[in-house]
C-alpha cells in the first residue's frame, strides 16, 4: 500500500514538473511587430513597402492582425500593357486570389489546443471558407490555413504554411513561409522586430 502512495506522488510531481516546463518553454508572441523589408526574403513577386502585425495571444488562442502597405501598381507602357508584361501573356495581380495571398490583411484567429478554426476571405466568387491549424513544436510554432474553391480550371486548393521562432531576447520574430496556389509555390522569410511598449 505504502509503495502504491508512494509511485503515485512520484508520478504526480513528474507530471507537474513537465507541465511546468512546458509552460515555461511555450514562447509568448504577442506585441506589435515591424517588418523589416531589408532583412527579410520577400521573393520576386514582392509588393510590400511596410507592414505593421499584431499578435494577441491568450492560453487557447493566437489573433494575428496585420497593416500592409504596398508599392503602387505598376506604370503602363505606351503599348497598353504593364511594364515587365510579355504580349500574349496572362498577368495576374499581386495581391488578390491571382496572388496566392490567403486573405492579405484579413485578421486570423488561431487555436492552440489542437482544435481546427474556421475563417473567411474574400474571392472572386464572394466569401470563401478558410481552415486555419496552429500546433506548437518546442519553441517554435507552426500555422497552416487552407481553402479550396471552384476555379475556372475546377476545384482548386490554397495553402499557406508559417513557423515562427523568436529570438532569444524575445525582440525578432522570424516567420518562414510557404505559399502554394494556381502560381505555383512561393517561399519567403520575414523578420519582425517588436515595437516598443511604452
Amino acid at each position: 500500500m505504502k509503495r502504491n502512495l508512494v509511485l503515485t506522488a512520484i508520478f504526480a510531481l513528474f507530471a507537474m514538473s513537465v507541465a511546468a516546463q512546458e509552460k515555461a518553454t511555450t514562447p509568448n508572441f504577442s506585441g506589435s511587430w515591424n517588418l523589416d523589408v531589408a532583412k527579410s526574403q520577400l521573393g520576386d513577386r514582392n509588393n510590400i513597402e511596410s507592414q505593421v502585425m499584431t499578435v494577441t495571444q491568450t492560453a487557447t488562442t493566437l489573433k494575428v492582425e496585420t497593416a500592409t502597405k504596398r508599392t503602387p501598381p505598376q506604370t503602363i507602357n505606351p503599348g497598353g500593357m504593364p511594364a515587365g508584361t510579355e504580349p500574349g501573356k496572362r498577368r495576374m495581380g499581386g495581391g488578390g486570389m491571382g496572388g496566392g495571398r490567403l486573405g492579405g490583411d484579413v485578421p486570423w484567429t488561431y487555436g492552440l489546443e489542437g482544435k481546427e478554426t474556421k475563417g473567411e476571405m474574400s474571392g472572386p466568387m464572394g466569401a470563401m471558407p478558410v481552415s486555419l491549424n496552429a500546433k506548437f513544436d518546442g519553441t517554435k510554432l507552426n500555422l497552416s490555413r487552407s481553402s479550396t474553391f471552384n476555379g475556372p480550371d475546377g476545384e482548386m486548393t490554397m495553402t499557406n504554411k508559417e513557423t515562427w521562432a523568436l529570438s532569444a531576447d524575445g525582440k525578432t520574430l522570424t516567420v518562414n513561409a510557404e505559399r502554394s496556389s494556381m502560381r505555383g509555390t512561393e517561399s519567403t522569410v520575414k523578420v519582425y522586430t517588436k515595437k516598443d511598449q511604452k
